[in-house]
């Protein structure tokens, strides 16, 4: 999967569409499977990025990876109390409200309002925390100052960042990355989490879970949830009844952003272990090196042997995903350095490189602002590469920050991002309105490693593409499925491919 984090508009529909289908029952009340985050902030759970507080994902050791916080020693040792599970009040405690209140109140004085109460346990409550409490940066100081990925920046940058005329912030659509050495598989005593072979979509097998939630721990994004009526653990199943119908998931069908993408993308599935176990300056790019080209004619024979189906290969030929991450490597995973080969990618949010003022109009600024009334400043573009470029560089958006979410701290796989979308949309601008002339235009794409067609694809992916080219879904092969489920000693995580 893709999200495209520049057009993510915080609308929450995908949640919303989640919550309505998969968790709107007892004992989930508390899961959003999908949520989006405003970043900065802390997320859901609370500080779910601190693996300190967590112990989730994978540590590097000598020969290859181990689990952080579980595992057979780690697991038995804390089997009976587990102090690295968040608790409710790190989610929310869920609540809703007395409405009858409001319609069935006798005539009085007063006005009738419709008091919370707790859905656990039905009682009068206080709201303290919501699954999205700092939407917009509105809980700033309780919650946006507290965002782990901001102990990169300096103190400077960090204050800046908060005073009003800087603040900048972006919405992060999460969802389970479905991830290639999910921890949650490995850390489950009862082996009841699995990664599907025909598709790797990663389940709970709900008669095996035994509700050790040793998942919730190893997963470091806590995209695994306990329900505490059935004493399962649940998550995100990629809606995988609506992906073997020919349909998209219901968070991505209903975007109103168009910011998903969703298709195939081959691997090989030999290389896992010693991916995981690379350094961490490497880990992105040995990750990007397991995704294999559809259409290389090696990789179609390989995946024929593995019984992959034509339909599949030529679904991952057409992947949108594939184009995003691999041809023109635009999207990067989230927090690569957790080591689970997340397969959910994000192409970073432009945000607010968009041009430059002139001297006058920062003189103007000032002027408006001293005198306190509405900004109405010009924005002048200003297509000199290397004033582009520089730009970039001082992007008021710390480069840094997004780093640290996306690129496992290496700034230069953000800046090419960056560079590649600024270039297009200058490209675009010339094209559409023509204060730009050909040549600068022609100058920043060849300055961002882009030629025009290479533009005009990148363009038609981001804005013009129709549902079939933003999700091409095979269809599905119940006689495969059915294969897989007979005792042949074969590995059922082995086919190598995944949706």
């Amino acid at each position: 999967m893709v999200f495209h984090l520049d057009k993510c508009i915080g609308c929450h529909t995908c949640s919303i569409a989640c919550k309505n289908i998969w968790t709107d029952r007892k004992g989930a009340e508390y899961m959003w499977w999908n949520n989006v985050e405003t970043k900065p902030g802390t997320g859901y759970p609370n500080k779910w990025e601190n693996q300190e507080i967590y112990k989730g994902g994978w540590e590097k050791n000598k020969k290859s990876v181990s689990l952080k916080g579980t595992g057979k020693s780690k697991g038995l040792g804390n089997i009976f109390h587990n102090p690295y599970l968040p608790k409710i009040d790190d989610y929310y405690e869920p609540f809703t409200y007395r409405y009858a209140n409001l319609t069935n109140s006798p005539e009085g004085d007063d006005q009738p309002t419709a008091r919370p109460v707790s859905q656990i346990t039905g009682k009068n409550m206080d709201i303290k925390m919501g699954p999205n409490w700092d939407d917009d940066l509105s809980g700033s100081h309780d919650f946006a100052q507290q965002d782990i990925n901001l102990e990169s920046l300096s103190q400077a940058e960090k204050e800046a960042m908060f005073q009003l005329e800087q603040m900048a912030f972006f919405y992060l659509p999460r969802i389970c990355n479905h991830c290639l050495n999910p921890a949650c598989v490995a850390a489950c005593p009862s082996g009841a989490i699995y990664k599907r072979g025909e598709d790797g979509i990663v389940l709970i097998n709900q008669e095996k879970c035994r509700a050790w939630r040793m998942c919730v721990t190893a997963c470091p994004y806590k995209k695994a949830y306990f329900n505490w009526n059935t004493g399962k653990s649940e998550k995100c199943i990629l809606c995988y009844p609506r992906l073997e119908a020919g349909h998209a998931p219901a968070c991505m069908h209903s975007c109103v952003g168009r910011i998903r993408y969703l298709g195939v993308i081959l691997y090989d599935a030999d290389k896992i272990e010693e991916v995981a176990g690379s350094s961490e300056a490497n880990l992105i790019d040995r990750q990007k090196e397991m995704l294999l080209d559809p259409f290389d004619e090696e990789v179609i024979k390989q995946a024929r042997k593995n019984g992959i189906a034509d339909s599949t290969i030529e679904a991952a030929q057409k992947s949108p995903v594939y184009k995003w991450v691999k041809e023109w490597n635009m999207a990067l995973p989230l927090h690569a350095e957790y080591r689970t080969l997340p397969m959910l990618f994000y192409v970073p949010p432009l945000l607010p490189v968009m041009a430059s003022l002139s001297n006058q109009d920062n003189q103007q600024q000032e002027k408006i602002h001293e005198k306190g009334k509405q900004w109405n400043v010009e924005w002048i573009y200003d297509t000199s590469t290397d004033d582009l470029w520089s730009s970039i560089r001082q992007v008021r958006f710390p480069v840094k920050y997004l780093a640290s979410l996306f690129g496992a701290g290496d700034e230069r796989k953000i800046t090419q991002i960056i560079e590649k979308l600024m270039a297009v949309r200058i490209y675009r601008r010339w094209k559409t309105v023509g204060d730009i002339t050909e040549t600068k235009a022609d100058k920043t794409l060849e300055k961002a490693g882009l030629t025009r067609e290479l533009a005009d694809n990148i363009y038609r992916l981001t804005t013009l593409a129709p549902f079939e080219e933003r999700f091409v879904i095979p269809p599905a092969h119940r006689e495969e499925a059915v294969e897989m489920m007979k005792d042949t000693g074969v590995h059922k995580g082995s086919v190598g491919f995944k949706i």
